[in-house]
């Protein structure tokens, strides 16, 4: 079953915007189940294991398979979709509570069904200033990170951003990921999370032709992410060089908001970021990610969000695992680990 939120709600259809809706067959998501409980930890060879989850994700019906791949190579496809029905682990043990994976999970369905996707869209790559450069991220609340504006969060809501990269260039919207995509193995206890996405043709559409120019000019400086300013700076804002939040053609823009911070050089840029702000929550789609669903971001196209909701740190709390993915791995090579030919640095 494919359908879009234009389907569901009589938008008018051929604009790209929208949130795209796919849910696997019963039989289907059976068949990927059986083969990827068969997956041994990812982490041990990630080169094979992406390879052996593409041969497994290369099997969806090739409608849906299309669809996917439509998704991560057009500029007119919808910026957001949500896949359903997807295999779930048969036993999850404990959220973990430091942001890190979990020591006791022996399974791994969840790190199967994350790199299928991700493979579909480019390639999974891990940066050493996000989750110490590991491919798959845990997405969990984290004591202390209550009210940060990291992926740590709960208690606020995180506001609508970019997943960005601290990059000595100067330039923060460069080598950050092209594609999020985000798999729910826990929902949070009263299933309030909500994860939203503004698609930039929307907000562009909404903005005045004043703010427009104003954000489209060189105005503004990205503050590093969070778990960035933690490490190396002592908390302290990192700021990028002065950069547009908006650029690209008219038809087919592209956003940059850091998570952590803009700062605007002046005071109609300042202006123009509150405006940007009270759009994105005006067209933004909202979904509530139940296990067995992911959600596929275009990390170029629109922004994110999420609501704030409670944590118990008993653990059962909410608990989403995170790829970064990159079309390709050429483009920042300046940045390649000798290490590991997937982590970045």
């Amino acid at each position: 079953m494919t359908m879009t939120v234009a389907d569901i709600l009589g938008v008018r259809p051929g604009t790209g915007t929208g949130l795209a809706v796919w849910e696997l067959p019963d039989a289907v998501r059976d068949e990927l189940g059986r083969e990827l409980a068969a997956l041994p930890d990812p982490s041990a060879d990630l080169d094979r294991a992406t390879a052996r989850c593409h041969q497994i994700f290369a099997r969806l019906p090739l409608e849906m398979l299309q669809q996917i791949l439509d998704f991560g190579r057009h500029p007119d496809t919808p910026g957001v979709a949500l896949v359903g029905n997807l295999p779930v682990d048969g036993v999850l043990p404990a959220t973990p509570h430091d942001g890190g994976p979990s020591r006791e999970k022996t399974g791994f369905v969840a790190e199967g069904v994350l790199l299928g996707l991700s493979g579909l869209l480019g390639e999974p790559v891990g940066m050493l200033t996000e989750k110490d450069g590991r491919i798959v991220h845990d997405v969990v609340p984290v004591p202390g990170g209550e009210r940060t504006q990291t992926n740590q969060g709960s208690r606020a809501p995180l506001n609508f951003h970019s997943d960005i990269v601290y990059d000595a260039v100067g330039r923060y919207d460069l080598a950050n990921p092209d594609f999020l995509v985000l798999n729910c193995l826990r929902a949070d206890h009263e299933g309030r999370a909500v994860t939203s996405y503004a698609d930039a043709r929307d907000i562009t559409a909404a903005l005045s032709e004043d703010v427009l120019t104003t954000l489209r000019s060189p105005l503004f400086r990205l503050n590093a992410p969070g778990g960035y300013t933690r490490a190396h700076a002592g908390g302290r804002e990192v700021l990028s060089d002065p950069v547009p939040v908006i650029g690209g053609a008219a038809a087919y823009p592209e956003i940059a908001v850091s998570a952590n911070g803009v700062r605007a050089m002046t005071t109609a840029a300042a202006t123009a970021l509150l405006r940007l702000q009270e759009v994105c929550r005006s067209v933004a789609q909202p979904v509530r990610l139940r296990p067995g669903q992911a959600l596929l971001v275009n990390n170029r196209k629109g922004v994110h969000a999420r609501s704030e909701f409670t944590p118990r740190y008993d653990g059962f709390d909410r608990w989403l695992q995170r790829t970064y993915v990159r079309r390709s791995l050429w483009s920042i090579r300046h940045r390649a680990s000798p290490a590991a030919r997937r982590v970045h640095l």
